[in-house]
């Protein structure tokens, strides 16, 4: 059932709850996805979502809580109290879930919960997750896998993969261990279907598998499993002993994350922050780059302000001061932006700095040529005088290129710097650009109108 989720909708279910109709507000949610009940939770008090999560079924109720943002959730539990969270929830939730929520609490409240946690092994589990990096291939996997033995017999694994089974939501494949539990490959179902229960399973385990480590950055954990189109993949700790596996929704957070953290990073805004964040918090995460915006542009006037004397004699030369400077903006984003997608995405291949310099120059000339001579041809078909036609139309070629320059080389910089290479495409390029565009500008203002006007 899909869910529509309208204001006519959200009134009736407050009435249902204010009327303390439980079969009623039951009844309005059972066919719905946990997804589409959190977005329905977010909408309601703490009180009103607090009374909605005691009515629904514990399993149900902590998907619920998995899917809700990070913000709505922590506003919850901070009214519930550390026993009933690890009773409701946590009890009933994958090792990974359970971790990103716990992580969520202040220290008090983690260790009250720690301790209210029935079983022992999964609170072991969970506190060990919390030891990891939350970006690392450690804190995003989950402990329930299956494992058996390369020594066992099918017979022997169908006995003890029944019993894994239970904690594991979704099976995609059996991994092998041997007796030190290091990882040595995987078995796929049908192997284990033709083969005769006698079967040892190292004589048809699958040797070659994908893995990572713990300490790998969920990045690089993204781009292996979009690489071999994987759906989950084993997590081994730095000699190879099997701990965990990370599936495929805990990286599409992670990639949906790191996109909206460079988008915001190339929009000038510094911090992760969302549309319900308070007024300070966004203003907080806006500032320092409008302030780099702001000493940009006072360096911009200070740079026209030393060629007065120049716009004086030639006052016309002021009507293209916007045009340089935003297409050598635009030029540098461009440019930044191809280079940061590639990085992101791991698909700049063994290409040196150099070549890719090159190739970017290439691509500038071929674009600046074709603009500088579709300005050319504009200036001469409305009459503007011989030296400011070939002052503008040269400046534009040359700001063309050094912006392509510039937006390819600083990402690579960045990254050389195990900086943010995203950094490059927000107001830094464009700032820069624009004074160093306006300044080429005026500079070739300077010696063409000397050349045309002798």
């Amino acid at each position: 059932m899909k869910l529509e989720l309208t204001r006519e909708y959200i009134s009736e279910l407050r009435a249902i709850i204010e009327a303390r109709d439980d079969k009623t507000a039951l009844a309005m949610m059972e066919d719905l996805h946990p997804a589409d009940i959190a977005e329905i939770y977010s909408e309601l008090s703490t009180e009103e979502s607090k009374y909605l999560y005691m009515v629904l079924d514990p399993e149900v109720a902590s998907d619920v809580l998995v899917e809700l943002e990070e913000d709505d959730r922590e506003r919850f539990l901070r009214a519930l109290p550390a026993e009933e969270i690890a009773s409701q929830f946590i009890n009933n939730m994958d090792s990974d879930d359970a971790a990103d929520v716990i992580s969520d609490l202040d220290d008090a409240v983690k260790q009250e919960v720690l301790k209210h946690i029935k079983d022992v092994e999964q609170a072991g589990d969970i506190v060990d997750l919390l030891s990891y990096d939350e970006d690392s291939a450690g804190g995003l996997m989950a402990k329930e896998l299956i494992k058996v033995n390369e020594n066992w017999s099918l017979t022997t694994c169908l006995r003890e993969m029944r019993k894994q089974a239970e904690e594991v939501d979704d099976l995609f494949y059996v991994y092998v261990v041997n007796d030190d539990n290091i990882l040595t490959g995987i078995v796929s179902l049908k192997a284990m279907l033709i083969a005769t229960g006698s079967t040892i399973v190292k004589e048809i385990y699958e040797k070659d598998v994908h893995f990572v480590r713990t300490d790998a950055p969920g990045e690089e954990v993204a781009q292996i499993m979009e690489k071999y189109d994987l759906v989950v993949l084993p997590v081994v700790d730095s000699i190879g002993r099997l701990l965990g596996r990370i599936t495929i929704d805990d990286i599409v957070d992670v990639i949906r994350d790191e996109a909206e953290k460079d988008y915001q990073m190339a929009s000038g805004i510094s911090s992760d922050v969302e549309t319900t964040d308070s007024p300070i918090r966004l203003s907080r995460a806006r500032l320092p780059w409008l302030i780099i915006g702001l000493i940009g542009g006072i360096l911009v006037a200070a740079l026209i302000s030393q060629f007065e004397g120049d716009i004086k004699l030639n006052p016309e030369m002021a009507f293209f001061i916007p045009l340089i400077a935003a297409m050598a903006g635009n030029v540098g984003i461009q440019s930044s932006a191809i280079i940061v997608q590639g990085l992101a995405s791991n698909s700049l291949g063994l290409e040196s700095t150099f070549k890719k310099l090159v190739k970017e120059f290439v691509v500038a000339l071929m674009n600046g040529l074709i603009l500088s001579i579709l300005l050319l041809i504009y200036n001469l078909a409305m009459n503007q005088g011989l030296a400011l036609t070939y002052t503008v139309s040269i400046s534009l070629f040359v700001v063309i290129i050094f912006a392509a320059i510039f937006g390819t080389l600083i990402p690579l910089l960045l990254n050389n710097m195990k900086l943010d290479p995203a950094l490059a495409t927000g107001p830094f390029i464009t700032t820069t650009n624009d004074i160093m565009g306006l300044f080429i500008y005026f500079l070739m203002g300077r010696v063409l109108y000397d050349v045309f006007l002798v």
